[in-house]
């Protein structure tokens, strides 16, 4: 499947804030935001106007990014989030919260959801007992996301959690750092998500 392999520091850049794709760097003055505040390229310091729909658009280039969807799937999760009850925008931030791979982050196994949707693909969690190697695998309240017996010994995961040990825990996931493994107790509400994006932009874009 196709997948972006440039320089994750330009989409910080372009969307201008920090969308934590890079781990540990993203905190330190070598984050590409803390550098060059700027966007990328040749007119990236010129003064620009931005159209109604150039905002809309931001809004969802910036979702989109922070949790590295593709288009096609973003908008098929657009669909999802339509098609049930409450509020749109909510609804779509709740199920990009939901994929494992964005679970998997939050709970300090990975230190990027980048590296969270590669450990995934390896086969290094399971749902429910269950090894799960889908990143896009929505996880439901209840289900219990761990890492795999075999892993659980890699000298990568320790050394991972540990890092993140001190890490904030949004408060919808209950994580056993000792058991290597986190049981999401209900399904975010909008105040859950520390994502700085203005939902309803995207819904206006994708009423059009």
């Amino acid at each position: 499947m196709a997948r972006y392999t440039g320089a994750v520091c330009r989409l910080c850049r372009r969307e201008g804030q920090k969308l934590f794709l890079k781990g540990e760097r993203c905190y330190s003055d070598k984050c590409g935001i803390v550098r060059r505040s700027y966007a990328p390229g040749q007119h990236g310091q010129g003064r620009k106007k931005t159209s109604e729909y150039g905002l809309q658009l931001r809004e969802k280039q910036k979702a989109r990014r922070f949790y590295g969807v593709l288009e096609g799937q973003f908008a098929k999760y657009f669909d999802m989030a339509e098609r049930k009850q409450g509020v749109t925008g909510e609804n779509l931030l709740r199920i990009l919260e939901s994929r494992i791979d964005n679970v998997a982050y939050r709970c300090g196994f990975a230190s990027s959801r980048k590296e969270a949707r590669q450990l995934v693909r390896h086969g290094h969690f399971t749902v429910n007992g269950k090894k799960v190697n889908i990143p896009s695998y929505l996880l439901k309240a209840g289900d219990v996301i761990a890492i795999a017996n075999k892993s659980k010994a890699s000298e990568k995961f320790k050394a991972v959690i540990e890092a993140n040990s001190a890490k904030p825990v949004p408060k919808w996931l209950d994580v056993d750092r000792q058991n290597s493994q986190a049981t999401v107790v209900e399904l975010p509400q909008r105040e859950d998500i520390d994502l700085e994006v203005e939902e309803h932009l995207i819904v206006e874009l994708y009423s059009k």
